[in-house]
């Protein structure tokens, strides 16, 4: 299968893939939507096969978690009215859930969740190597390119998402009133 007849974009993997706990995992809400059943159906499966899910496989959200993933994730703000919490899939975690589940679907989804981990852990990796280049050439000519150096360090970090104001905010111009007073008689 290649990249073009992929099941489900790359993107929408990705943008599924948050850190939590200082891992990389998926939530089940979104995993149930990638491998095409319910969440219940899901969570249902999981409970069945407890045994194939070790704390460094899948682990449950506290309260906290939850708000915060809802507060932060505009794709999992319909976990907010749920009264469950969610469960959070490492990448093994994601490949033992397509096993449990056993649909061509699933399988399929499996492998593009995979692929999306690895490519993020080479996207990593090749930053991290980039970085370490890069301290030992500011050692080596330090003064000469300092401003070289904090401008692709600059280019090395990712840019902060700016933060949306809240509330309605509504772009009109503004009308100037005039008042007018009252002749007196």
């Amino acid at each position: 299968m290649g990249k073009q007849d992929s099941l489900i974009p790359a993107e929408r993997i990705e943008r599924s893939i948050i850190l939590l706990r200082g891992q990389k995992v998926m939530l089940d809400a979104d995993l149930a939507s990638i491998y095409g059943v319910t969440t219940k159906r899901l969570k249902e499966q999981v409970r069945r096969n407890a045994e194939r899910f070790p704390s460094d496989f899948m682990f449950e959200l506290t309260s906290e978690e939850k708000a915060e993933v809802v507060a932060n994730c505009d794709h999992l703000a319909k976990l907010k009215f749920s009264p469950y919490l969610p469960f959070a899939f490492t990448e093994h975690g994601t490949l033992m859930l397509a096993n449990v589940l056993n649909s061509s679907r699933a399988v399929q989804a499996s492998v593009q969740i995979v692929r999306t981990f690895v490519h993020l852990r080479e996207m990593l990796a090749t930053n991290t190597e980039l970085s370490r280049r890069l301290d030992a050439l500011e050692k080596k000519y330090d003064q000469q390119f300092k401003v070289v150096f904090e401008a692709i360090r600059q280019l090395l970090t990712p840019p902060e998402k700016p933060k949306r104001p809240i509330g309605f905010h509504v772009d009109e111009p503004r009308t100037r009133y005039i008042v007018r007073k009252k002749k007196s008689d």
